[in-house]
């Protein structure tokens, strides 16, 4: 061993034979109330803080910061998962210079959003075109600034999250782990199936992330669930593909139920649907919109918070492995609910991704 790696296990030994796991939150804490710096961290969570191309609803570009302050608020002791703060998690710091990148593509794109919306064309409009070339050209730095941080953390064997922002955030860490391993699946949980290319004309839109996380090859198994409002492009999309497409409806999902179904046969046959190395991309509108109100595009329907945290402990116990996740389209309200269940999520998600690699 490295005596760069022995100082910092000998540190955080130190740490976490003084942390006090039932005591308040320190103001000089990171993710979690947790005292481990990154280099002592197993988990660590990347913040992408972007919403260049929301469609609707916007505010999901402090997801990040909403996520990080509730998190202070949850207890350590979680009872299938007891020692996962003892791993270490730590998130970056939020990036600024991202998050104004951010801001103004976002006005260039509100203004092709609303030229749209009155029935203009953007090929037509000079101006239209340059600001729509600007939105994507900004994306796409997002998207490799995503994918070089997320490459150096898996080369350094850290265990990654990504929390975002809307759903275009983690196409650069997929992209990282296309590099990775020669093969693997996508268990996506979302209200909407983002299967649109170039939506609204912007080729890095939030409407379109498995359509691009699908152009690579090593994605071999896109699985969808809870998803409850999609267009006919989408649906002839999956059809098209539907080998390497599974979808189960929110509606699917309680029409069984209604008809004896349990949950657990039902996790159990979206689990069998995953290939051996699966990826969670977690958009929060899955979610029953009574526990995500300020998401950026809810809808109707939904899951409970227990019902998605069983299936995903159903998937760490399989013979799967989970090789990483992101947690998108948390967006703060006036108060902080929808940041308290996204910190809340995050703890599971993290408490699965570790206990996969035990396998």
């Amino acid at each position: 061993m490295k005596k760069s790696a022995q100082k910092n296990l000998d540190s955080k030994s130190k740490k976490i034979a003084s942390f006090d796991p039932n005591g308040p939150a320190l103001s000089s804490a990171n993710l979690f109330g947790l005292p481990f710096s990154e280099n002592e961290s197993d988990i660590v969570i990347v913040p992408v803080p972007w919403e260049a191309t929301v469609s609707y609803g916007g505010g999901t570009a402090k997801g990040p910061d909403v996520i990080f302050e509730a998190s202070m608020q949850v207890d350590l002791f979680h009872p299938e998962f007891p020692d996962l703060w003892k791993r270490g998690i730590f998130m970056h710091k939020v990036s600024d210079t991202l998050a104004k990148k951010s801001k103004d593509a976002r006005k260039s794109a509100e203004k092709i959003i609303d030229a749209l919306s009155e029935g203009k064309s953007v090929s037509k409009d000079s101006d239209l075109k340059q600001r729509l070339a600007k939105v994507n050209a900004s994306s796409l730095e997002m998207i490799n600034e995503v994918h070089t941080t997320c490459k150096e953390l898996l080369q350094q064997g850290k265990l990654v999250g990504l929390v975002g922002g809307d759903h275009s955030t983690p196409l650069g860490f997929i992209r990282a782990l296309a590099e990775k391993y020669k093969s693997f699946g996508i268990l996506q949980i979302d209200a909407h199936m983002d299967l649109r290319k170039a939506y609204e004309g912007f080729t890095w839109s939030h409407a379109s992330i498995m359509y691009n996380a699908l152009q690579l090859d090593q994605v071999k198994k896109l699985v969808q669930l809870g998803i409850r409002d999609f267009c006919k492009e989408e649906a002839d999309f999956a059809e098209a593909n539907r080998k390497r497409i599974s979808v189960f409806t929110y509606a699917d999902v309680a029409h069984r139920r209604f008809e004896g179904v349990t949950w657990r046969k039902q996790c159990e046959a979206i689990i069998d649907a995953l290939p051996e190395q699966v990826y969670i991309s977690f958009d929060i509108d899955g979610l029953d919109p009574k526990l995500c109100p300020n998401t950026g595009t809810p809808v109707a329907g939904g899951f409970e918070f227990h019902e998605i945290t069983y299936l995903l402990s159903m998937l760490a116990k399989s013979k799967k492995k989970i090789i990483g996740f992101d947690l998108n389209e948390v967006s703060p309200g006036k108060d902080d609910w929808d940041g308290n269940v996204g910190a809340r999520m995050l703890f599971h998600l993290c408490g699965v991704l570790a206990a996969s690699q035990k396998k």
